[in-house]
């Protein structure tokens, strides 16, 4: 058996300063470990989502009926609170899960080896966006459901989750110059269906809070808007971002483009065309909760998909160190 070596007081004054400096110097990450805790980030983000749109379909949503403490009386839910209580903790809870997945990713960004600060600032990112998150996610109970600040919970955690895509992007790829593998009239398409997505998005919030479903058994105002019109808005802009897509994918295949953008606008039309099925069944049979909860989830891959296509139209090799230009060039010299 290995001895475990004894923390001396010096190291453990070196822990208390900059505990991330002190794990840095005593571990380092493989790659696949780095990765593997940015996907962990990115998974957890989803999870998140997918749960608080349980809490709002379950009628949950002032289950814990004030913030931070469940009850004024009580810091978690209590047995009287039933169902609803134990639902919206539980979801509450949740959140330090994705605090923990979060703190992964950047303990494992900050002791890889060579540093990468990019990815360090990513992973902080995640953290204050969640932060941040879970304060509005308060002031949505402190006052009662507004469907505003529910759509702007929601718009907050896309942000996260683009956040952590990006993160997840990067632990694969190197710090070198980025390197274009299409040309500027394909990356312009590709920044339209990006833009398009966004606006897609906002307004499926737009959909939620005019919606039956306010998170609450109680009378929770809605956003005084026609539903159904602003649900057949949604629909014009699902079918731009398909046609979008597909014509991407035309493109791809007419220019000869390599696999990876190609391979991933692949990917993002299939997850489009299971996503508008399942908008359209639940229109029409009335948004059924199950079937909302799973046009969340497919929101939620829809935005990861449009990224990914938009990050696959570059490479990034591994940098280049800054000495090696010189040492190439010495051996030229004296060969």
């Amino acid at each position: 058996m290995v001895p475990v070596p004894k923390l001396t007081r010096a190291d453990a004054a070196a822990a208390l300063r900059n505990p991330l400096a002190f794990i840095a110097a005593r571990w380092t990450p493989d790659p696949r470990t780095v990765r593997r805790a940015a996907l962990a980030a990115l998974v957890m983000s989803v999870v998140i989502v997918v749960t608080g749109g349980a809490v709002r379909l379950t009628g949950s949503g002032l289950g814990c009926p004030t913030w931070p403490k469940c009850t004024d009386d009580s810091l978690t839910a209590t047995s009287e609170m039933g169902l609803h209580g134990v639902i919206e903790f539980g979801n509450r809870l949740l959140t330090y899960v994705l605090c923990a997945a979060v703190g992964w990713a950047i303990v494992a960004a900050r002791s890889q080896k060579p540093v990468r600060r990019d990815l360090t600032r990513l992973g902080w990112l995640q953290f204050w966006v969640v932060m941040g998150n879970a304060i509005l996610g308060g002031i949505v109970v402190l006052v009662g459901l507004n469907p505003y600040t529910v759509a702007a919970h929601f718009l907050l955690s896309s942000a996260l989750i683009a956040v952590a895509t990006v993160m997840w992007q990067r632990t694969r790829e190197g710090d070198g110059v980025p390197r274009p593998l299409v040309g500027k009239a394909v990356q312009q398409l590709v920044w339209v269906l990006t833009g398009v997505t966004v606006l897609l998005i906002a307004v499926g919030t737009v959909v939620t809070g005019a919606g039956p479903h306010a998170g609450d058994s109680s009378d929770v105002p809605r956003m005084p808007l026609d539903w159904e019109m602003v649900s057949k808005l949604h629909a014009v802009l699902a079918w731009i971002v398909v046609t979008l897509t597909f014509a991407l994918w035309f493109v791809l295949k007419a220019v000869d483009a390599p696999k990876g953008p190609l391979g991933r606008t692949r990917d993002l039309f299939v997850i489009l065309l299971l996503q508008g099925v399942i908008g359209y069944v639940q229109y029409f049979t009335d948004l059924p909760e199950v079937l909302v909860g799973a046009h969340m989830l497919g929101s939620c891959l829809v935005w990861i998909g449009t990224l990914r296509v938009l990050l696959a139209l570059r490479e990034r090799p591994a940098a280049v160190p800054a000495d090696l230009g010189e040492r190439t060039d010495r051996t030229l010299t004296t060969a």
